[in-house]
């Protein structure tokens, strides 16, 4: 099991103990963004109690506010970019937490504070005016006003020894996976256009892209108009050890006048299915990633590694499809500017972060032309990439380039087409 537990968890964890328990309904009923006298305030409207991390991530610069086992409350509207924030994105992750990520137009240092009223209260994360560098922030928000007696938060930090594979400095392998193929032409636009062949292009384009980056290598699930397999992908992405699956597609609806991008990560449901069926074909199952055999496991133990992994993968796939989302947003119109979450077969591999790219409406026409020209489908194949490259910078595989030149703290110089 130790050597599974750094691919899934963080090399130092907060553990928060004795601290009041959180309520499983908190509601979020409003948001309010204010920018004045320099400062940016945001002010989250709380029924119930949770916790909060707040934190931050570059290229672009964001701060991202987590509130575990919370929701959006029903009509609650995501109000426009105002002062330093330029938009504010709403969306759920693995495990029940409600994810909030502030886009800014610099970086900034995030302060907050919880107000508590009755059962619930405000949240305020206040951006500009007086900066204070501040260390990713874990705070209970209680469910009631914290009376004196209440024991107070106490915060341990764990360390987890990291494991370096003996193959260091390799390449970052993505597996690229051109959604249909061969017998499936998949979506057919209103001038012939098949959904088969768009994706293999992209993806093409993707690969090459990917190809000539220091530190990254591209493999490919088809190179060719021939079908293959869903779970096949699955299997083939596997065999490469690849440490990310994305797979390329152009949406179809019957209104000709839905355009735009959307990118897709496991939902838990899904997740939980596959769960079971890897559970119970373990005996044929090979490794996961970390080195562990589910066959030479309890029942209970296996149980237990397969979900931490799954958990981490949905993690993971989600912040690099956020990214991707970030950059395919320069390139078009974005139909669903959050991450979705779906049962998709390919992104049904318990270890490796996967994520599917509705690249465009094959079925809208003027995205139909567009889908045919080479420059835009390099121009899309260009923002995946992007997305890709600030994902694996920020969290680079251990035993990479990536990895050694992050801990040297020099900068991997990007190729050029």
């Amino acid at each position: 099991m130790t050597t599974l537990l750094p691919r899934v968890l963080a090399a130092s964890i907060l553990i928060l103990v004795a601290f009041p328990a959180a309520q499983a309904a908190t509601q979020v009923r409003a948001f309010q963004l204010r920018a004045e006298a320099g400062t940016t305030e945001l002010t989250v409207d709380l029924q119930g109690g949770t916790e909060r991390k707040v934190y931050t991530l570059d290229n672009p610069a964001r701060v991202v506010i987590d509130l575990p086992k919370a929701r959006l409350a029903k009509g609650v509207t995501v109000p426009a970019g105002k002062g330093v924030v330029k938009r504010l994105r709403v969306g759920s992750q693995p495990g029940q937490t409600l994810r909030l990520v502030l886009q800014l137009d610099s970086a900034q240092s995030p302060r907050s504070h919880f107000d508590a009223v009755g059962k619930g209260g405000r949240l305020i994360v206040s951006l500009g005016g007086a900066r204070q560098a501040q260390p990713p922030v874990v705070q209970a928000v209680p469910a009631e006003a914290v009376l004196p007696s209440e024991p107070a938060q106490v915060q341990i930090p764990v360390s987890v020894p990291a494991v370096v594979p003996a193959q260091a400095g390799r390449d970052i392998v993505v597996a690229i996976d051109a959604g249909h193929g061969g017998t499936d032409p998949g979506a057919i636009g209103r001038h012939g256009t098949q959904e088969k062949d768009v994706t293999l292009a992209i993806a093409r384009a993707l690969a090459r892209r990917v190809e000539a980056e220091p530190g990254m290598k591209a493999y490919l699930t088809r190179d060719g108009d021939y079908f293959v397999v869903l779970r096949d992908r699955i299997v083939k992405a596997r065999n490469v050890k690849a440490d990310l699956f994305v797979s390329v597609h152009a949406d179809s609806v019957v209104n000709p006048d839905v355009g735009g991008s959307s990118v897709y990560v496991l939902s838990e449901k899904g997740a939980t299915n596959e769960a079971a069926r890897w559970l119970a074909e373990r005996e044929n199952a090979a490794d996961l990633k970390g080195g562990v055999k589910l066959a030479k496991q309890g029942n209970q133990l296996a149980s237990l590694l397969l979900d931490l992994t799954q958990t981490a993968s949905i993690g993971s796939s989600m912040e690099a499809a956020e990214r991707i989302l970030s950059h395919l947003d320069h390139v078009g119109d974005v139909r669903k500017s959050q991450v979705q979450q779906a049962g998709f077969v390919v992104l049904k591999s318990p270890d490796i972060p996967s994520m599917l790219v509705e690249t465009a409406y094959i079925s809208n026409p003027n995205e139909e032309s567009k889908l045919r020209t080479p420059g835009h489908q390099e121009a899309i194949a260009n923002a995946i990439f992007s997305g890709l490259h600030d994902y694996f910078r920020r969290n680079p595989p251990d035993g990479t380039l990536y990895a050694q030149q992050k801990g040297r703290g020099t900068m991997i110089a990007r190729a050029t087409r």
